[in-house]
This record gives structure tokens, sequence and C-alpha cells, in this order.
């Protein structure tokens, strides 16, 4: 029997348990997007909410709005540079702008 965890809007499995994350996070305050990676997502996330990350904590709250599981740290982290370049960031508006519009929360 497999258990899955409700994190957000994501799902993770006990297999997932040893992968990495590159995930992104949206201030609700100034709208602007944060690109991190970590090996634990629930406790990284939770220091973000409890303002103990100094890039977010002036930017609270914040809102999990993608994330990718990655095979090992190497890979996370090459994601994560990739997502903070221009095109990284071109990728995830058009990603979180094509989300939107298929579950109808956008025209």
């Amino acid at each position: 029997m497999e258990i899955y965890v409700l994190l957000s809007n994501l799902v993770f499995s006990p297999l997932e348990t040893n992968m990495w994350y590159t995930y992104v996070l949206q201030s609700k305050k100034d709208s602007k997007y944060y690109t991190g990676s970590t090996g634990n997502i629930r406790k990284r996330l939770k220091k973000h909410e409890e303002g103990r990350v100094v890039s977010t904590r002036e930017r609270l709250p914040i809102s999990l709005v993608y994330c990718e599981i990655c095979n090992n740290q190497g890979d996370a982290y090459v994601r994560e540079k990739y997502l903070k370049t221009g095109m990284g960031k071109r990728y995830i508006r058009n990603r979180i702008k094509r989300f939107l519009s298929l579950t109808g929360c956008i025209c």
C-alpha cells in the first residue's frame, strides 16, 4: 500500500521522498517569483512560510506555484539555475499561464 502526502496542490508518494525538488514560489504581496531547490520540500516550504528564509521573508505570504522532482541534487541545482535565466522565467510563466487556462481560471 502506498501512502501519499498532499502538499499544496502536489501529491508526493513515499518513493519520491529521496528525490530532490526544484520549486517556484509566488509572493502574494508583490506577485514576484522565487526559485529554489531542496531535498526536503515540506521542510523548506515551512521555513519559507515561517519567514526563516531571508530571500522571501519580506514578501510573505507566498504560495507554491510550480515544482519539479529531480533524481539528484545536481539535477535539481542545474534546473534551478536554468529557471532563473530569462528563458527559464519565460518557461515558468508559460507553464503557469497554460495551466490556468486549462483549468478555466483565466480566459
